[in-house]
């Protein structure tokens, strides 16, 4: 089969669901499944290293993963330049080219900073955008929703909301939320908020968007709330992990999928002994993938730290995978 009908076939074959809740009506991407929020790679002086970085999203799609979703958090993508940010997107859409979506973040503190970024990315060629809330200063509702309303009239592009309180400052009630889910041009919201009842009201709110359990905390009890997709964190190190347990719950065997997200409970608690963000790199690493240091004043593991994750990595047999 030429390589465009093998593309076709991949991006149709994604889209199918069987007992996973479907993508919304209104995202024209039909988002889906496993989509590892991809890391940024560095040298050793702090440079992005940007073959590295295509690199990356090509370990994770080789391994199952149905979207890509560089300029994260775990993207590093406050430490980055717009210059940086713009050339990590286009490195990453031709490193994938066309094979899964690639969702870019273009988030930032101000709504023409925002719009800037979101028309960069746009420019790189990625089919779709995730803003985070406008962080740092406090937004109200009126604020929120014209943020939003302002980028998705700016591209053509869907526009993904990414609610995460705990970073930004700012925590969006429900009814906030299902307005800014109404709005033409928004497909869905990934939520790390990890609030359960508040993204099961919004799921049952706006049914035409395309929800995202942001924490891999709560990837099953997201599928079962209705979220048609999992932005995991722990899928940039062992996306095979994470894909399995969504077409376990795909295919109907919940049990398997919730004896698997009890794995992903250990992984994240191993992540845990070393500095923010520093578990995924070394456990890349680990698996053979070097990613170089985090942006200061993000830093890597300890070899003592490292050491330690090696044990349990190596007790819950995920580094032969």
């Amino acid at each position: 089969m030429k390589r465009e009908g093998l593309r076709a076939l991949r991006r149709m074959t994604h889209t199918m669901t069987t007992h996973a809740p479907a993508p919304g009506a209104d995202d024209p991407l039909s988002l889906r499944g496993v989509v590892p929020p991809t890391i940024t790679a560095f040298t050793e002086d702090e440079s992005v290293d940007l073959e590295t970085t295509a690199a990356h999203a090509r370990f994770v799609v080789d391994r199952g993963a149905h979207g890509v979703f560089p300029l994260g958090t775990n993207g590093e993508f406050a430490l980055l330049t717009p210059e940086e940010r713009a050339s990590v997107a286009e490195a990453v859409v031709t490193e994938i080219d066309g094979e899964v979506p690639v969702i870019a973040g273009v988030g930032a503190p101000s709504t023409r900073a925002t719009i800037e970024r979101a028309e960069r990315a746009a420019s790189a060629g990625v089919d779709g955008l995730v803003v985070v809330t406008p962080y740092y200063y406090p937004i109200d509702s009126a604020g929120a929703i014209e943020h939003y309303r302002r980028v998705a009239q700016s591209v053509s592009l869907p526009v993904y909301v990414y609610h995460i309180p705990s970073k930004t400052g700012n925590a969006l009630s429900r009814e906030t939320l299902t307005e800014i889910a109404a709005l033409d041009g928004v497909a869905g919201l990934k939520d790390s908020s990890k609030d359960v009842p508040l993204l099961g009201q919004v799921i049952t709110d706006a049914p035409e968007a395309s929800f995202f359990a942001g924490s891999d905390s709560l990837l099953v009890p997201g599928l079962d709330l209705g979220c048609c997709g999992l932005v995991s964190a722990v899928a940039n190190a062992f996306p095979e992990l994470i894909v399995e347990l969504y077409e376990a719950y795909d295919e109907g065997d919940r049990d398997r999928a919730q004896a698997l997200q009890e794995t992903v409970y250990s992984v994240r608690r191993a992540f845990k002994q070393g500095p923010y963000l520093a578990g995924v790199k070394s456990a890349l690493s680990l698996r053979g993938f070097d990613s170089g240091p985090l942006r200061s004043p993000l830093r890597r593991m300890s070899d003592a730290d490292e050491a330690a994750l090696a044990e349990d990595l190596e007790r819950l047999d995920l580094l032969n995978r």
